[in-house]
């Protein structure tokens, strides 16, 4: 039972598809041996990076986020926990103008336009989101200026000026992520202004050496603004507690997380831009040339779709099962590339609205909000040894994959061949070709069997919960 495409999404995985599943799932655990075990019902949310909406997707984006979030959630559906899942379109930010710019469009009706691409393609893949929305509603507004105010009220945002890039021939603020140059650290090509991958170091756009915009290779001017920041300093400690309790997870990822916190600094949580989220302060609000930063507003998105999903249930306090109660476990899916934003930024997002850094406070009306269980990052899955990218023609998009193999094949092979633990090459003519024979060969005991057994190798659970 999958969630059908409307004309516009939210996409929602139906009121009847939940209850014949919680009917079945009953059903299944009174005849087990388990079943006394199976029916004590544990809330379980699911959280699924939400893709940017600025072009369709390609095999490389749901072998990290997609088909691997949707096999775990469908396996804790099985054993009869309520499954809350949620993800959408991530469509604020400056790549959106930059796409709608090339083609002649507004912002809006970019996100609009790839909002239902990205939709169906997630759709006709099968994946059973109990909802799919975007970071554009009212409601996600709403959510994201609630937390900014009380993380501000308890003392973790505060205003101060930085340089920010700027192309000179747009006026533009440039993303720190479209800005390359020469590390200053360990000196490799190709650093980011936000990160070298070299050498896995934070960085600042004008630490660059020799910076350069890659939209068109001009060189950025770099003006001091006045911005407000997340201090992230003053939630190090706690944030950093709350990871080393963290047992189970891929070593890739506990690793890198715990590197961040070698050094750790303030982030800006603004932009000089006219796209995004209005700051909900005095004098900020009404500024058309101020938004948040899309990273600060993406993240929150999984909290604001479950309020969503709430409302549209019918029963608005319903998301806090999921939320406030400590005993309701949260996975995230991701790719490698998202691992900061959900071992960093949005638990420090979380600790300062929660007040549990260094300054104290206390949460606002949404409640204490519970910080990830578990982090499931995902390696990249690249193509004959190329990584995927759209722009250079390295692509294989879902809807033309779709267009040539069942659902089950695409999803089964994404399964057993996808970059769990490291990056996994695609290859027409072998990896691709051998795994098709041996699902043909295997059946549907296999397509089934295989994929439980892969996330419950990637995910760790109670004692209790473990299967053979």
């Amino acid at each position: 039972m999958n969630p059908s495409v409307n004309n516009l999404v939210p996409v929602s995985y139906s009121r009847v598809g939940r209850a014949i599943d919680r009917v079945f799932h009953r059903i299944w655990g009174l005849l087990s041996p388990l079943g006394l075990i199976i029916l004590r019902m544990t809330h379980i949310l699911v959280n699924v990076a939400w893709p940017y909406a600025n072009g369709p997707r390609h095999i490389g984006h749901v072998a990290g986020f997609g088909v691997p979030s949707d096999v775990y959630a469908r396996y804790e559906r099985m054993k009869g926990n309520d499954v809350l899942m949620v993800s959408g379109t991530d469509e604020h930010g400056t790549p959106i103008l930059v796409e709608a710019d090339k083609e002649g469009v507004s912002a809006q009706e970019l996100a609009d336009r790839y909002n239902r691409v990205i939709a169906k393609d997630l759709c006709d893949l099968g994946l059973s989101y109990d909802l799919f929305t975007r970071t554009t509603t009212g409601n996600h507004e709403r959510v994201v200026q609630e937390m900014f105010r009380q993380c501000m009220v308890n003392g973790y945002i505060y205003k101060g000026t930085q340089k920010v890039a700027i192309s000179p021939s747009t006026g533009r603020t440039l993303p720190d992520r479209y800005i390359e140059g020469t590390c200053p650290i360990c000196g490799a090509d190709g650093a980011r202004g936000d990160q070298c991958d070299n050498c896995g170091n934070e960085l600042d756009p004008d630490e660059l050496i020799n910076p350069v915009s890659k939209i068109n290779g001009e060189t950025p001017r770099f003006e001091e603004t006045e911005h407000f920041f997340l201090d992230l300093p003053a939630l190090a400690e706690a944030n950093l507690k709350w990871l080393q309790s963290r047992e189970g997870w891929r070593t890739n990822v506990i690793n890198f997380s715990l590197g961040l916190f070698k050094e750790v600094k303030p982030r800006a949580i603004t932009r000089d831009i006219d796209w995004g989220i209005p700051v909900p302060v005095d004098g900020w609000i009404d500024n058309p040339n101020k938004r948040l930063y899309v990273w600060f507003d993406a993240v929150i998105g999984y909290l604001s779709a479950s309020i969503e999903w709430a409302r549209r249930q019918g029963k608005p306090e319903a998301w806090r099962e999921w939320w406030n109660d400590s005993k309701s476990p949260a996975y995230y899916f991701m790719g490698k590339d998202n691992i900061t934003f959900h071992s960093q930024i949005w638990p420090s997002e979380i600790l300062a609205y929660d007040g549990e850094g260094s300054r104290g406070g206390e949460s606002g009306p949404l409640g204490r909000l519970n910080l990830p269980e578990q982090v499931v990052a995902s390696e990249f899955m690249t193509m004959e040894g190329k990584k995927f990218s759209s722009s250079r023609g390295v692509v294989i998009y879902v809807k033309d994959i779709l267009a040539r193999y069942p659902v089950d094949a695409v999803r089964y092979y994404i399964s057993v061949a996808g970059p769990e633990t490291s990056d996994a090459d695609f290859t027409w003519l072998s990896s691709y070709a051998t795994t098709m024979r041996n699902w043909h060969q295997a059946g549907v005991i296999s397509s089934i069997a295989s994929p439980i057994s892969f996330i419950a190798s990637s995910v760790r659970y109670p004692p209790w919960m473990k299967i053979p």
